[in-house]
């Protein structure tokens, strides 16, 4: 590995991310962007915690490996040696310490170290730091994602970071001290911000490579090693003391005998994502007024995101606590202390460097039109879920104007936004339906209109001819009561067979509409007065709009007006009220017919504009005025609609047909123009 001070620990694998968010809120050093849906962790912001990894329930996080460098290690000439973090003990649960050392070796390693002696030295190290009353106030660096947190986020507080190295780097050097010859170290361990300490150049050359226990885990499967076909085997020299309680929240305190006085608040342990960043933010206020911060990013080594064990919290601490008893209790007699002293003059020293990862806060002004964006106008619109992965709306709004989240993010603003569309596409499909239901109506009409104009010009010609011998017979036979009577019976007939062939010509002729300005309100009672209603309905005319001319074909709209009005009269046998009113806006102009009468079945609705639908008496209607009706409203761009009650139980009976039409012409492009009369045509 080359060191560097930004290595990507963690990457996102992109097909596998469901852009839950999880990562985002779980990320102490917010160093996670989400840009085009996607999850991406900044490598120069990560400090490797590994919370995203522990949270992703979709395996989306890749920690950056360490296998194949260490297998190259073991497949070499130079000897490999494996410091083993003592949080081995939560790992493999019920495996005895000597199986897991041998398996350790059985993997090639020449010799397995405990990192744990390393922690007897550090923890050393601290109580003599804290003896020296200087009055410096440190935070403890034995966890490198807080190194890597201070150093990147709070560079202010690098000059308290305590000068003393982390037990692994304290362990390696140990190794080094007693193996002159050129020997290779591999830190085997929980922590995959390990692999970021391995790689830093303030320590170079410290350690060669780095594993997670999950890697170990990988690595003894594929070799096909397990506790039953090797060799025990016991850690090589020096053993450790009461430092194995170090992957413990407080391990490091008890092992160093210092005692975290919560009268005196010397000394202030904390860990955890959220306990560790207040912790830091609150001892660089000065709120926090201890000597010494010993602070873990994780709740205990024992729960970093390089462990493969499912197993709770306490039950891990049980087993590293079993483990250090039998430990302390088979030790032989100042063994220990006889190896404390004996490394007591290793260098426990180290440095840092400032990697400062701020970014400068954007104006207020800036975060308030964010929030605007996202629907929050004010205070009470920050509704703070957390969805988006921040604390906050505005903190969501300040990671927007960062370049580090989306507003999609936010899941209130998300919802209207769906909510929005889904009302627009409902009004969408029920546009469709409307026009496919026009259309095929409009299919179906000009169907009928080619056969009725085939029918009614093969059945005029000799419709005349009837017609005419019948008038010169009544001409001839006129004295002649009972041939007066037959003949005159024919020529009603065939005269009603006359104008019904004349309608459906008209249905079938394809007409253009001629558009010129007109007063609808004239219109209407031009064909209210060409109407005859009767003494016992009673007219009222209502004209609603300012302006009451439109662009209509004026003969084929008073055709409409004066079918809408005889069906209206004709539902009314008994009497009634006939309404017309004109209403409209700036673009659309309706014209509204309602009667009293008798109503219109639903079922019989949908039928209504069929050609020879009706409901009135044989003889009394054709069926064509309401489809002639429907073809000269669509061929002027323009809506009916029918509204009609039959059921006196559900209230008074009686039917409102509405016309809307466009007050203006159609585009130019649908439109042409007559040269002479410089009419707007529409066909």
């Amino acid at each position: 590995m080359k060191p560097s001070v930004n290595i990507p620990m963690v990457t996102t694998i992109t097909e596998r991310c469901r852009v839950c968010y999880t990562c985002v809120r779980e990320c102490p050093a917010k160093a996670i962007r989400i840009a085009d849906g996607q999850a991406e962790v900044i490598t120069e912001r990560c400090i490797g915690c590994g919370n995203c990894v522990r949270v992703c329930s979709q395996q989306a996080k890749k920690v950056m490996s360490g296998v194949e460098d260490v297998e190259a290690f073991l497949a070499g000439d130079t000897p490999v040696a494996a410091c083993l973090a003592p949080s081995f003990a939560a790992e493999f649960e019920d495996i005895d310490h000597l199986k897991v050392v041998g398996m350790v070796r059985a993997l090639g390693f020449d010799f397995v170290g405990e990192v744990a002696f390393g922690a007897d030295l550090v923890a050393r190290a601290y109580a003599e730091l804290l003896e020296r009353n200087d009055g410096g106030r440190y935070i403890a660096t034995s966890c490198p994602a807080i190194i890597g947190y201070v150093e990147k986020y709070h560079p202010g507080l690098v000059p308290s970071l305590a000068p003393i190295v982390s037990p692994m780097v304290a362990t390696a050097r140990v190794i080094r001290s007693i193996h002159e010859e050129d020997v290779r170290i591999v830190f085997i361990g929980p922590c995959i911000a390990k692999k970021g300490e391995v790689a830093s150049i303030t320590l170079p050359g410290e350690l060669d490579g780095a594993l997670t226990f999950v890697e170990l885990r990988g690595m003894l499967d594929a070799g096909g090693i397990t506790p039953d076909n090797i060799e025990p085997g016991e850690f090589d020299e020096p053993h450790a003391g009461l430092a194995t309680l170090f992957p413990i929240s407080r391990g490091m305190l008890q092992a160093a005998g210092i005692d975290e006085d919560l009268a005196h608040g010397q000394v202030v342990a904390a860990d955890g994502r959220q306990s560790f960043v207040e912790a830091i933010k609150e001892f660089e206020t000065g709120d926090l007024d201890a000597r010494l911060l010993e602070v873990l990013a994780c709740n205990g080594c024992i729960m970093g995101a390089g462990m493969s064990t499912k197993t709770a919290l306490f039950s891990r601490r049980s087993r590293v606590a079993k483990y250090t008893r039998h430990r302390l209790d088979t030790a032989a007699p100042g063994c220990w202390e006889k190896e404390m002293e004996r490394f007591a003059k290793i260098d426990l020293s180290r440095t840092y460097v400032l990697n400062d990862q701020r970014m400068p806060a954007p104006y207020e002004d800036k975060v308030a039109e964010v929030l605007a964006r996202m629907g929050k106008f004010k205070s009470e619109d920050e509704l703070n879920c957390g969805a988006c992965g921040y604390d906050t709306c505005r903190l969501h709004a300040v990671a927007i104007l960062k370049g580090l989240a989306e507003s999609e993010m936010c899941l209130p603003y998300t919802i209207d936004q769906l909510k929005r569309t889904v009302e627009e596409l409902a009004v969408s499909h029920e546009q469709l339906a409307s026009a496919q239901a026009a259309l095929l109506h409009s299919e179906k009409l000009a169907s009928m209109g080619q056969l009725a104009a085939g029918i009614a010009h093969e059945v005029n010609n000799p419709l005349g001819v009837v017609l005419m011998y019948a008038h010169l017979l009544l001409d001839e036979y006129g004295d002649n009561d009972r041939m007066r009577e037959d003949l005159s019976m024919i020529a009603g007939q065939a005269d009603r067979c006359k104008k019904i062939v004349s309608g459906l010509l008209h249905f079938a002729r394809q007409n253009k509409v001629v558009l010129q300005r007109a007063d609808l309100c004239e219109l209407v009672r031009s064909s209210l007065r060409s109407i005859p209603v009767g003494g016992d309905v009673a007219v009222n005319i209502v004209d609603d709009t300012e302006d009451p001319f439109a662009e209509v074909d004026r003969d084929q709209l008073i055709q409409v007006i004066s079918n809408l009005v005889s069906n209206a009269v004709a539902a009314m046998p008994e009497g009634g009220l006939l309404k017309a009113a004109i209403e409209g806006d700036s673009e659309r102009v309706s014209i509204r017919i309602s009667d009293t009468g008798v109503g219109i079945p639903q079922e019989n609705i949908r039928k209504i504009y069929e050609p020879f639908f009706t409901t009135k008496q044989i003889g009394r209607g054709t069926g064509l005025g309401l489809a002639v009706t429907y073809g000269i409203v669509k061929m002027h761009r323009g809506e009916i609609e029918v509204v009609s009650n039959a059921d006196s139980a559900s209230g008074p009976t009686g039917t409102t047909f509405t016309v809307t039409l466009p007050r203006k012409a159609a585009k130019p492009q649908m439109i042409s123009k007559e040269a002479e009369g410089g009419e707007n045509i529409i066909g």
